[in-house]
């Protein structure tokens, strides 16, 4: 049986490692050649998870390359919108179009509305959704040539409810909610779908090290769901303290194919329930 996205070429952003290596494999496996980007690279403010690295990144190209698809890959920062649209044109020259792009780069640090500094606001909102603005930037010429295609924005439980903590991050994730509506006005014409994805917490890197699962489960001898679930029980109605990375490319992949070509505009939560909480 042929893949959904058979013939079809996928930008993602944050690709080395977590949620982005997972949409790159997914979509993928179902036919994809791949563009994936990532730092790779650490940032001033983030200091509760390492960074991802180029031997990640390279992973990536082994995950996908094991699939027999292409992949081109670049070293970069989606808060330089410049080099960004310049590695994407090189990108599509080399793979002979665009037809999905998925802003998936992000970050997170913590502070209270009070606590919290600039410049990790600064440093936050600067990936997170001038990041996303950029990304959406530099596919969007090469969608409206292919004369259509899907970009979906990774926006959070956070770009739909208020959480405490991470002012900025939920700032952040909101804005892309409405950077999505007005791109899915805008280039609804040119047959392009524009959609976000809300995951409530996702088994990566982010969660997974002492920085931050530790201080959700300190006396965990292991990062398990069983151990965690204490500290997120009231979080999602499914009794699961996070979901897989795989639930959320599950998600992408859908909004990439035919299968979803009249749906645009949507805030689709993976989320186990959180937002009926």
């Amino acid at each position: 049986m042929a893949g959904r996205l058979d013939g079809k070429v996928a930008f993602i952003t944050g690709a080395a490692r977590g949620l982005g290596r997972s949409h790159a494999v997914r979509l993928a496996e179902e036919g994809a050649d791949i563009i994936a980007v990532d730092l790779c690279g650490p940032l001033e403010t983030v200091d509760a998870y390492p960074p991802a690295t180029e031997e990640d990144l390279a992973e990536t190209v082994r995950a996908v390359e094991k699939l027999d698809r292409r992949i081109v890959t670049a070293v970069a920062d989606v808060r330089d919108g410049a080099v960004l649209a310049e590695v994407v044109s090189a990108a599509v020259a080399e793979l002979g179009g665009l037809d999905v792009a998925v802003a998936n780069a992000g970050i997170v640090s913590f502070g209270g509305t009070l606590e919290l500094e600039e410049r990790a606001w600064r440093e936050l909102i600067d990936v997170n959704l001038t990041g996303v603005w950029n990304t959406a930037r530099a596919a969007l010429p090469h969608l409206v040539e292919r004369g259509g295609g899907s970009l979906t924005l990774i926006s959070s439980i956070g770009g739909l409810r208020g959480m405490p903590a991470v002012g900025h991050y939920v700032a952040a994730k909101h804005a892309i909610v409405g950077l999505m509506r007005t791109m899915a006005n805008e280039f609804a014409e040119h047959g392009i779908r524009v959609n976000t994805v809300h995951p409530t917490n996702t088994d990566t890197d982010m969660i997974q090290n002492p920085g931050t699962y530790r201080m959700f489960a300190p006396d965990a001898p292991e990062a398990t769901q069983e151990a965690a679930l204490p500290a997120f029980r009231s979080l999602n109605a499914i009794p699961v303290p996070w979901v897989d990375p795989i639930d959320i490319s599950n998600a992408v992949l859908f909004l990439a194919s035919d299968e979803a070509r009249y749906i645009t505009g949507v805030t689709l939560p993976v989320d186990a329930g959180a937002l009926v909480r």
